[in-house]
């Protein structure tokens, strides 16, 4: 799934991004008997794996390089971020223009963004109110504009 990888490139690197997408579908295999669809869609009941697996991840993770991003044209349109000629998107100007947020903060954008679930979906896996994800999202994206306009980030030349 899509979802999950771009979920997981939203933090890590891209190797390991392949490795925790791996990891999650080999859960949700192991898993599959326990799922009770009255509880969360499979969408979301996979992505909360995929979520529980990052934070696993950092747990283990004796340093941290910073998040890093899949170039998501939702996202990068609050951004001065911009992509390079082959399309790519320079990882340490994302890197740079996320490091202000919190943990939390780039999550949900990762889960809005990158995995595509709706304010509800993602409430309901973080265990926020809606309202709440939709402020988180909002305050986000505004913090990144105004850091933006104070100091611009470039992309690679």
């Amino acid at each position: 799934m899509e979802a999950v990888y771009a979920f997981f490139a939203y933090s890590v690197a891209p190797h390991e991004a392949e490795d925790l997408t791996s990891a999650t579908f080999e859960r949700v295999v192991r898993s599959w008997e326990g799922y009770d669809p009255r509880r969360s869609g499979e969408r979301t009941w996979i992505m909360a794996i995929a979520r529980n697996l990052l934070t696993d991840h950092y747990r283990r993770r004796s340093h941290r390089d910073g998040p890093s991003l899949d170039e998501h044209p939702s996202l990068l349109e609050h951004s001065s971020v911009k992509p390079q000629e082959n399309g790519a998107i320079d990882g340490m100007a994302l890197r740079s223009w996320l490091e202000p947020l919190s943990e939390r903060e780039r999550q949900v954008l990762a889960l809005r963004y990158a995995a595509d679930l709706s304010g509800k979906e993602i409430a309901e896996l973080m265990g926020l109110s809606a309202a709440n994800v939709h402020q988180i999202l909002s305050r986000s994206l505004r913090r990144l504009r105004e850091l933006e306009t104070a100091e611009p980030v470039s992309g690679s030349a």
